[in-house]
């Protein structure tokens, strides 16, 4: 990861601040992106390496900025190696409560948010034939459950997406990876919209219990450099992705049990 320039999209927190302070670590150029500046600034003073580090302030449901944000970030460097897509909006409410206008949120911040901006830098990845986009998408992108179902579409979004543009882009040299975590102990389920949009303010026990933010983070980075297509990140929750595929009307059962929240 040396001297790669990564972009780095929901910075500030979590998985995606894992990933800034891996990275930076590492000797990569880096440019850190979230709607909060004060916080992208607290994460870049933590780091070692400061002079290699850009802050990028943006919004990733202000679709119509997005593209001229792609283009500043190309001009920092001139060149982006590496898009991660780590930002995003997790959701605690269920289907038949959540008003449509927060529905779309979802989908405008983790799905068209994603596929503008990974858009706006892949032209420059395949003219230089070398490049990697990455998207964080969730172990729910693989199956849904309850209290996620806008959340889980706009993840599933993803996988339908990326995979056929990694297919018609066609080229070994451009990897294009889905990184799906399941429980990481992050701030996502305080963070997460209730069925009127509001945070729900609270930490969830399985978040609570999950993996540190910091080891997903090198896994993914794992992942980049074993130029993997898909991982899937957590504790005994990744099963239930094989589980589902062998043995679909038995995982329907225990995912109808399973105490999710």
């Amino acid at each position: 990861m040396k001297d790669k320039v990564i972009w780095i999209t929901g910075a500030s927190s979590g998985i995606g601040e894992a990933l800034v302070h891996e990275l930076s670590a590492a000797g990569a150029k880096l440019i850190i992106s979230s709607r909060n500046r004060d916080e992208l600034f607290r994460v870049k003073q933590k780091c070692r390496n400061q002079i290699d580090l850009h802050v990028l302030s943006l919004d990733l449901e202000d679709s119509e900025s997005l593209p001229k944000k792609a283009e500043e970030a190309i001009r920092i460097y001139g060149r982006i190696d590496i898009l991660i897509n780590s930002g995003g909006i997790s959701q605690r409410a269920l289907a038949l409560e959540t008003d449509l206008k927060t529905e779309k949120r979802f989908m405008d911040v983790n799905f068209w948010g994603t596929v503008i901006l990974s858009k706006a830098v892949l032209p420059q990845m395949i003219k230089r034939n070398t490049g990697s986009i990455v998207c964080v998408s969730s172990l729910v992108g693989k199956f849904g459950t309850r209290f996620r179902s806008a959340y889980s579409a706009s993840k599933h979004a993803l996988h339908g997406y990326f995979e056929s543009l990694r297919i018609e882009v066609d080229n070994p040299n451009i990897q294009i990876l889905l990184a799906c975590p399941g429980f990481i102990k992050t701030k996502v389920t305080i963070n997460a919209l209730t069925a009127d949009g509001s945070a729900q303010g609270t930490m969830d026990q399985a978040q609570e219990n999950g993996m540190p933010a910091e080891e997903c983070a090198k896994q993914i980075i794992k992942a980049i450099e074993k130029k993997k297509d898909e991982v899937y990140i957590g504790g005994k929750e990744v099963k239930g992705v094989l589980l589902k595929r062998l043995f679909p009307s038995y995982f329907a059962k225990i995912i109808k049990k399973a105490k999710v929240t």
